[in-house]
């Protein structure tokens, strides 16, 4: 994308008339979608690879998949607030100022070790007190470690750099990085769980060997002369902006947190009630994810351009171009739902083992639950398009709020009310109706149509207007 444009994604017609160029917004889009994408092939090749070790095993890794998720998002916002403050500093034309903005996220990112190796610890406790099987508890915990100490930090260091290259508009660079990350995970995969007999821990630690390879890439590309040259990125004296990282990326990585940990939450439960429901749900989490992460993509695009006209001080632009690429995210992932749906059927044979006695019951509950999640994905789309717009405009606090009491006081215990029979539930003071997995899928799409709506509503408000400001 131009700098030279007043406005990001500008088309100005043959009448002199203003409008938002969606070619322009596809086009950094793009990228970004595949980079997306390639990240959902990842992890279903962690998935797969995990499933070729045994159902128990892959019914462990759904039960810490989402926790180990939420504890990396909740640190990571960190490094996901580099990119708004890459965009406003390219809006104001201050280049400098985003290279200084990248440094300050990987020396935050660094900061965040402490932190991941406490989490590492607190693995067992957790999973004790769910009151899962030993073998499943072990298999968990052999993975919960490295890919929590030493992946979660690299992988912020990794969103740092990925963050400067969306926020300055080459989302062609973040796209390349991803791809060499999923291209060696599938040897470093192979290598580590069966070359080493590592089992399900070599699953993390061929995540974390393509995450060295990754970041390596990306340092390589912005430490070199053409970015150095435009962006003075090998100037690392200046003071780095730890706080100002933290202050805006932490409420990030809360709302994102606070909705992935009542997802967490609704896993272990349908994990706790049936390892049948935990495999089906990991699958199909899985699945949807080749609508989740392509819609991300999207919605990322929408922070940079967002945050780019905010940069610019044209609030007004920033509405209009945030509002258009909202409603791109919502019927690209309401389509890709519908795909899931009608493919389940097919797909899900694929993710078990023909000698495996419960794969046709894995199935048949798994094309059931699919299409819940299909009615999901829209108004998810909506979720991501409103929140990472308002990401852009440095909105974060009231949004984080938002997630937080609707996920955490609403929907967890509703889920628990519904899923569990009487007497198996974790809380005994709350009803338990006994609905199983398909009960706890509804409760989720209830829980995300609420939650799409909301956020939307804060969007249009135009209340983020005023606070919207360089940071």
């Amino acid at each position: 994308m131009s700098l030279a444009r007043a406005r990001p994604a500008e088309r100005i017609d043959e009448r002199g008339a203003s409008h938002v160029d969606v070619r322009t917004i596809l086009r950094m889009a793009a990228p970004l979608m595949a980079n997306s994408a390639i990240q959902s092939l990842l992890n279903l090749t962690d998935t797969w690879f995990v499933g070729r070790l045994s159902g128990v095993a892959l019914a462990a890794l759904a039960s810490i998949y989402w926790v180990v998720l939420c504890s990396i998002m909740l640190l990571g916002g960190v490094g996901m607030a580099v990119q708004t403050r890459v965009a406003q500093a390219v809006g104001s034309r201050r280049r400098a100022r985003a290279s200084h903005a990248a440094w300050s996220g990987l020396y935050a990112s660094l900061l965040t070790v402490p932190a991941f190796v406490l989490i590492g610890f607190a693995g067992r406790p957790l999973l004790e007190l769910l009151h899962l099987p030993h073998e499943m508890i072990e298999l968990a915990l052999a993975y919960w470690w490295p890919r929590l100490a030493i992946g979660g930090p690299l992988g912020l260091l990794v969103w740092s750099l990925t963050g400067f290259f969306n926020g300055i508009g080459r989302t062609g660079v973040t796209l390349v990085v991803t791809a060499v990350m999923a291209i060696t995970n599938v040897p470093f995969n192979q290598w580590c769980m069966f070359d080493l007999h590592l089992g399900i821990a070599g699953s993390a630690w061929g995540t974390i060997a393509a995450e060295v390879v990754g970041l390596g890439c990306a340092l390589a590309v912005f430490l070199g002369p053409r970015l150095h040259a435009e962006y003075r990125s090998r100037f690392t004296w200046r003071r780095p902006a730890i706080l100002a990282q933290f202050r805006l990326g932490l409420p990030m990585g809360l709302g994102i947190t606070a909705d992935l940990a009542g997802l967490a939450l609704f896993q272990l439960m349908l994990v706790s009630e049936s390892s049948l429901a935990g495999a089906v749900t990991q699958i199909v989490m899985m699945l949807t994810s080749l609508a989740y992460l392509p819609g991300i993509g999207i919605a990322l695009a929408g922070t940079t351009l967002v945050g780019q006209a905010v940069g610019a001080g044209d609030v007004a632009w920033a509405r209009r171009v945030g509002e258009v690429t909202i409603r791109i995210t919502v019927v690209f992932m309401g389509l890709i739902g519908l795909l899931i749906g009608f493919g389940s059927s097919s797909i899900l044979p694929l993710f078990t083992r023909a000698d495996d006695p419960t794969a046709p019951a894995m199935v048949a509950l798994g094309v059931r639950i699919a299409w819940l999640a299909a009615a999901y994905q829209a108004f998810d789309g909506l979720n991501l398009g409103s929140s990472f717009c308002l990401r852009g405009a440095a909105d974060a606090r009231v949004p984080a709020l938002i997630v937080a009491l609707l996920s955490w006081v609403i929907y967890v215990p509703l889920v628990h009310m519904v899923t569990f029979a009487p007497g198996h539930g974790w809380v005994a003071g709350l009803p338990q109706w006994g609905q199983g997995a398909i009960g706890g899928w509804a409760v989720s799409v209830g829980y995300v149509v609420a939650l799409g709506t909301l956020l939307y509503l804060r969007w249009r408000s135009r209340a983020w207007e005023a606070h919207a400001r360089l940071v």
